[in-house]
């Protein structure tokens, strides 16, 4: 009786830790890149910037001669690409003035046609609310849990990047 039980506890220990490790985001090993702007520099861990231009790595903060936090941020900037179950989430940002002034989900959970509809409703929520609070200091869409937390993820990076 004593090893059954034993046993039945090893392999629902398992189950928990894989039913976790499946349900959790995973964020994809992206490059780390470093913005660098004509005005100013900003440093980018895990998030690539975009220039206004899309060029990679261009992105222009603050006055001429400003450096770091005090700085401006104008640009654009993405976020990491981030691994869920249901596909990958990327997210970038607009800023100017160190404003967010627009949020575009780059990629967005496609692993199935149910991700697709989820994805489809949660996205514009998000970025709504977003713009409006201007940090990824927002609450998860209820039913896209998975999605939303991917989304918070990437974006926040890009945040970091901004230095918002």
């Amino acid at each position: 009786m004593r090893t059954r039980a034993a046993v039945s506890a090893v392999l629902a220990s398992g189950g928990i830790l894989i039913a976790g490790w499946q349900s959790g985001v995973h964020i994809a090993d992206t490059s780390s890149s470093v913005a660098s702007g004509a005005a100013g520099t900003t440093g980018a861990t895990g998030a690539k910037a975009l220039g206004t231009d899309g060029s990679s790595g261009t992105g222009t903060t603050g006055a001429a001669g400003t450096t770091g936090a005090s700085a401006k941020a104008v640009g654009t900037y993405a976020g990491p690409v981030v691994q869920t179950r249901f596909g990958s989430v990327q997210v970038q940002i607009s800023v100017r003035a160190g404003k967010i002034t627009d949020v575009t989900a780059l990629q967005l959970t496609d692993a199935e046609r149910k991700s697709v509809q989820i994805s489809n409703r949660a996205a514009p929520l998000l970025r709504d609310e977003v713009l409006q609070a201007q940090s990824a200091d927002v609450q998860t869409i209820s039913g896209a849990t998975v999605t939303s937390d991917a989304y918070l993820n990437s974006l926040q990076a890009a945040l970091d990047a901004a230095n918002l």
